[in-house]
């Protein structure tokens, strides 16, 4: 980017980059959503605007009902054997799926606490030391395992469903740039 030139030029060029009393541009005159929003659709068009607020994904996905009226109204079961899979299940069945492991991980962080406070109570018995370090790792290691399995779970259901709302727009792109 500087080849070529002197130090002093070099130096020079950092001082404009860094300059405080260069013109900052104006701000526009309102902001971009109102700007949207002041602008309307299009004439003609078909589908309603996007509107976050109604998404019932909230992935931030907009849904049009033009092209989707006969997939809406296709049962679970239809989708679920649908051998073509051009139906998408998984967004349907997110909240299910991080319910499961919630309570998976609620059943594994219960019998894990349980296990070694009674190891510990056990051990105190054999070594008084070793019970109260057994105990106190395990009201500090168990929370915290928990803890980062719910975050864990949570990322990997996120990334799937954004993955499929990826090829679902994907999927609607092609569809509309087909001649």
């Amino acid at each position: 980017m500087f080849r070529g030139l002197t130090p002093a030029a070099w130096v020079g060029s950092l001082s404009i980059m860094t300059d405080p009393t260069r013109p900052v541009p104006p701000l526009p005159d309102q902001p971009a959503d109102e700007a949207a929003r002041s602008a309307g659709a299009p004439t003609g068009a078909t589908t309603p605007a996007y509107d976050p607020a109604s998404d019932p994904d909230n992935t931030g996905v907009p849904r049009s009902l033009g092209d989707d009226a006969p997939a809406i109204g296709r049962g679970f079961f239809a989708a679920l054997f649908d051998l073509s899979f051009r139906t998408f299940i998984t967004r349907r069945l997110a909240s299910v799926f991080y319910l499961v492991g919630l309570i998976a991980i609620t059943i594994g962080f219960i019998v894990y606490l349980v296990n070694g406070i009674v190891g510990g109570v056990s051990l105190l018995w054999i070594n008084t030391g070793a019970g109260i370090t057994a105990i106190i790792a395990t009201l500090i290691i168990v929370p915290l395992v928990s803890f980062i399995a719910i975050i864990a779970l949570r990322f990997i259901i996120e990334a799937v469903v954004a993955l499929i709302a990826i090829a679902e727009n994907t999927e609607r792109t092609a569809q509309h740039t087909r001649l």
